[in-house]
């Protein structure tokens, strides 16, 4: 703000020593564009991350004519818009004046991507059923049974023009779930089985692998570890337990932990986590369990998907457990 107000009192030093510095003290990403970690929400008047940035867009533009660094704040707008929801329409008038009065637009023209799957072009306009939405090129289209090809794993995308583009592509198909593995996305989950025992030095946790042999009445401790890159709101993560299985918190409750708040909901197969925002960084849930049956049990695995851009989803790895009289 200060920036802008001097350069409109033709003061030519001072605001280009300011842009400077914003630029030599912020992030370069491809992917989430130009940001900086310190700009954070909060209840004060200049802790509001969305109009900070479009403010950032303007200062850029009209300060230092820096076309590259206002394209890539644009980004970080577009991409914080993914997995986050505009509070405001305040938040959201700021965002739109500077995605399309700042930099290039966008819009003048309708994006040019080549997508290719396979040996398989896929073009929208040669696509029966298949409509493309105005400005955005958003469209969708789908294969199933035996249109699917092995060379289909092979995706490639080409953008021809400037600016952001982002799809995703979803493999749906059926497996035990004790072979499942691990899949990475923004999320990365990790769940681990621990069996607590009482010592004389007090209650230690062991690991549970596919080689241990469980007894009814056993506690067992489940650990799931979750990182995400990037902030991302409305996240609902559900983790499966083995049949042979019982849960020790059966009351659905509202928790907070760690900075993060969540309502944990117990139901007959899994407990499920609702997370209204999940701040970037790391987070550890455990819950008890107790060995209820004997016999040889899949665990089952633990997803997680955000539901405001449902193209980011992960899930753990699935193991089998024994349990023995």
């Amino acid at each position: 703000m200060i920036a802008l107000a001097l350069r409109r009192m033709d003061d030519a030093k001072t605001p280009a020593d300011i842009i400077k510095s914003l630029k030599e003290n912020a992030i370069f990403s491809e992917e989430m564009g130009m940001y900086w970690n310190d700009i954070n929400a909060g209840y004060y008047w200049q802790q509001a991350p969305i109009e900070t940035i479009a403010l950032l867009v303007e200062a850029f533009d009209e300060v230092a004519q820096d076309a590259k660094s206002v394209e890539a704040l644009k980004v970080w707008l577009l991409k914080n818009k993914q997995t986050n929801d505009w509070k405001t329409t305040k938040a959201t008038t700021e965002a739109c004046f500077a995605l399309l009065l700042r930099g290039a637009d966008w819009l003048a023209k309708e994006p040019a991507i080549e997508i290719s799957v396979g040996d398989m072009k896929v073009d929208p306009k040669k696509l029966p059923d298949v409509k493309v939405e105005a400005g955005t090129g958003y469209f969708k289209t789908s294969w199933s049974g035996n249109d699917i090809k092995p060379a289909m794993g092979n995706v490639s995308v080409k953008k021809g023009d400037d600016g952001i583009s982002w799809g995703a592509l979803y493999w749906q198909y059926f497996e035990q779930l004790d072979k499942i593995t691990v899949h990475e996305t923004p999320f990365k989950l990790s769940k681990k089985l621990f069996i607590e025992k009482n010592t004389a030095s007090g209650p230690v946790i062991d690991p549970v692998t596919e080689k241990s042999r469980l007894k009814t009445g056993d506690r067992i401790i489940v650990r799931i570890e979750l990182r995400v890159d990037r902030d991302m709101e409305y996240v609902h993560m559900k983790d499966m337990r083995a049949a042979g299985f019982e849960p020790v918190n059966v009351i659905s409750t509202y928790k907070y932990q760690d900075g993060l708040g969540y309502y944990e909901s117990t139901k007959d197969a899994s407990t499920n986590f609702f997370i209204s925002f999940l701040g970037k960084g790391t987070y550890v849930f455990e819950y008890p369990l107790r060995v209820s049956h004997k016999g040889d049990f899949s665990n089952g695995i633990t997803t997680i998907q955000c539901m405001y851009a449902p193209e980011f989803a992960s899930h753990s790895e699935g193991i089998r457990v024994s349990v023995a009289e």
